[in-house]
């Protein structure tokens, strides 16, 4: 990751064992010197394009597709709103098991972690039950009284796949409980798909993000300061 030759440097007082003179720095990043993305750019719907990543992808692999480089994984980051990659970057499909194997155990994947609501629609299109919401096993709707509508459907997702499959039913003003179960895995993959799209910004803007950005993290003039890149930190007291 080049983001940290991007970072100034300080001049930090030695508190190393063979040092000689309180004199002594040693020269390090200055990993408290950083950026955001401006507020007027956070609102530019031009400045971002929408990105799906794909399984196994990785900030680097997307920054060489996309800037031309794998160095610039920093930028993918940064400008998709990631402040936590560990936790908001989406597993490979392998790791994601391995991950659910280790949290739930082998025998409790496919346990139910919880239940939601399927999505019902009557035969004119209308919705009746929008689908996603988490519900008691026994929950239960009934069906429009309405002659005109005496067939409705409920939807079946393909949860993490993408797509879906509707079964026809016919009655009117019946109670049904379209209610499915999710497993302690599928919950994990759908949390997981969630992490797939983000926004990254446009190419055509690199340059200027980067001349932007570089004027942000220079020190500007002062009494600790020696070059808008490096810079003395305030005297400490060091106690050995």
């Amino acid at each position: 990751m080049s983001y940290f030759r991007e970072l100034p440097n300080i001049l930090y007082q030695s508190n190393l064992s063979h040092k000689i003179s309180s004199r002594e720095y040693v020269a390090i990043k200055n990993i408290f010197r950083k950026v955001k993305i401006q507020d007027w750019i956070e609102d530019k719907i031009n400045f971002f394009t929408n990105y799906t990543i794909i399984d196994g992808q990785r900030p680097d692999n997307v920054a060489e597709i996309w800037y031309g480089s794998a160095d610039l994984d920093w930028i993918v980051v940064l400008t998709s709103g990631i402040t936590n990659i560990k936790d908001e970057w989406p597993l490979s499909n392998y790791d994601l098991y391995r991950y659910s194997e280790n949290k739930y155990g082998v025998t409790e994947l496919n346990s139910v972690h919880h239940h939601e609501t399927l999505e019902v629609k009557d035969n004119k299109g209308r919705l009746i039950l929008p689908g996603g919401q988490k519900v008691d096993e026994d929950f239960t709707i009934r069906t429009p009284f309405d002659a005109s509508a005496t067939n409705f459907y409920i939807i079946n997702p393909d949860l993490g796949g993408g797509g879906s499959s509707s079964t026809k039913y016919t009655g009117v003003n019946q109670r049904i409980n379209p209610v499915t179960g999710i497993t302690n895995y599928q919950y994990e993959v759908l949390k997981n798909e969630e992490k797939r799209d983000i926004k990254l910004m446009k190419p055509m803007y690199l340059q200027l993000f980067l001349q932007n950005m570089r004027t942000l993290m220079s020190y500007e003039e002062s009494s600790q300061s020696i070059n808008s890149k490096l810079a003395y930190t305030e005297k400490t007291r060091l106690i050995t």
